[in-house]
């Protein structure tokens, strides 16, 4: 059996405590200078964690310019917060991270988003010798970025049974975090109840995403049983670190 590696480890003793933030930095949109200042922007409001890859992303080559240059930035500030892979296909591994979501599509109509793309980057995870925490990921709507690339069968927000069956499949997969994700630049993020109904059955690390771009929405998602709230989308926003500070204040209390 593996053993939880130590940002598996942090993200479970620091979720214990409560909901936490997470960065997620797309290296389409942005330079390695750009990721670096977007991060320490983001980790100075209260981030806990920064993710890093995309649904289109063709360069491994701009990954790990990107991933250094993040990487850099923390090591300077001694903040010490995780730098996680999020891959949306084998381009998506750099040795350089702290850890991978090595994660599983599990409502891809494509099996090669489920078990095909993670066969093939295993052994480069493997060489890199970064730590893997196996995760199910689930898309919502069929209007995303995510959801076109990952050749989804989008779970309707109105059906939360729907996502419970897929989140029993991953518990009794063992995969020990579940991403709910509503897809990049999504204008509503999952609904509550769909949250809830998640929650009460699965017991790993939830990780809701999509959607969250003000203290209201990740307010909702956090009552609702959410461990990590991801916010992607608020970083290309001009001071944005107003917004995502608010949204750390109010996971906090």
């Amino acid at each position: 059996m593996i053993e939880l590696g130590p940002v598996e480890k942090r993200l479970l003793h620091e979720t214990k405590r409560g909901p936490i933030c997470a960065a997620l930095i797309d290296p389409e949109d942005f330079s390695p200078k750009q990721a670096a200042d977007t991060a320490a922007k983001a980790i100075g409001a209260g981030a806990s964690l920064v993710l890093v890859g995309g649904s289109t992303l063709a360069s491994q080559g701009r990954l790990d310019a990107v991933v250094r240059a993040v990487k850099g930035h923390v090591a300077r500030d001694k903040s010490q917060v995780p730098v996680v892979l999020f891959p949306g296909n084998i381009t998506g591994v750099s040795r350089y991270a702290d850890a991978i979501l090595f994660s599983s599509l599990l409502n891809s109509t494509n099996p090669y988003f489920i078990i095909g793309a993670q066969a093939l980057g295993s052994i480069e995870v493997y060489k890199s010798k970064i730590e893997s925490i196996p995760m199910a990921y689930l898309v919502f709507g069929d209007n995303s970025a995510t959801s076109f690339i990952g050749q989804v069968n989008g779970l309707p927000s109105s059906k939360p049974n729907l996502a419970v069956i897929y989140a029993l499949a991953a518990k009794y997969l063992g995969m020990r975090t579940l991403y709910l994700e509503a897809g990049s630049g999504a204008g509503e993020p999952i609904p509550q109840g769909t949250i809830q109904a998640v929650r009460k059955i699965y017991d790993g690390i939830l990780i809701v995403g999509g959607g969250i771009t003000a203290p209201e929405a990740a307010a909702k998602a956090a009552k609702a049983g959410a461990d990590v709230l991801v916010v992607g989308n608020l970083l290309q926003s001009s001071g944005f670190e107003g917004t995502l500070r608010q949204i750390v204040k109010t996971l906090r209390r």
